[in-house]
């Protein structure tokens, strides 16, 4: 089951369902932890309504970002749901399951973001390093992916400009006399996509 699919049919933030009393919650807790095992869609749809909204918000909160928080949410459903064999109810209840799963997935995606604030920091530092094509390390090409990606994001002049810098290696002085632009400019571009390019791509601090 996609789990896009899932939530535009139950919808993310619908509310929580009324209260019932603890014997009723428990043993409603109970049947949506056996429907999952079981590889039941239906149970599964309940507990992505149930618990969708709380594993977004916990996202949000330590993510600062809404959009990255609903990326982590679809995650975090999509590897209970694969992993629903690993659960194990004499352990925990579900809803402490999934809480440990959305703590991982968002762990997992603040490293991300760190390690791409990072590439571009160094990229920026030593464009010549970064982009020579020796075939040799699959780090080197993912990075070089991933900055072209996000070059390709910026507006026309600083990314111009910023892409004589990455991958030919200019001064800024040399791409004002490349280009035409006056170096004031040409600073000023650079400037600015940097900023744009680290805020992104979420670079801490920025």
């Amino acid at each position: 089951m996609s789990t896009t699919s899932l939530a535009r049919s139950t919808g993310r933030t619908a509310a929580v369902g009324p209260l019932r009393p603890p014997v009723e919650e428990s043993r409603e807790c109970e049947r949506l932890a056996s429907g999952l095992l079981a590889g039941d869609e239906r149970c599964f749809a309940a507990i992505y309504r149930r618990w969708g909204p709380l594993v977004h918000t916990l996202a949000t909160r330590t993510l600062g970002d809404a959009r990255e928080a609903e990326d982590v949410t679809q995650q975090v459903f999509l590897a209970a749901w694969r992993g629903r064999s690993g659960f194990r109810p004499e352990r925990g209840t579900l809803g402490a399951w999934l809480v440990g799963i959305a703590r991982r997935k968002t762990v997992d995606a603040l490293a991300a973001r760190s390690r791409r604030g990072e590439l571009v920091t160094a990229a920026a530092r030593s464009p010549a390093r970064r982009t020579s094509h020796d075939g040799t390390s699959p780090d080197g090409a993912l990075d070089r992916v991933l900055i072209a990606d996000e070059l390709s994001r910026l507006p026309g002049p600083q990314r111009e400009v910023l892409c004589l810098a990455f991958y030919e290696d200019l001064t800024q002085a040399q791409i004002a006399e490349r280009t035409g632009i006056p170096l004031g400019t040409v600073k000023s571009h650079a400037r600015r996509g940097l900023h744009r390019l680290r805020r992104r791509i979420g670079e801490p601090g920025d």
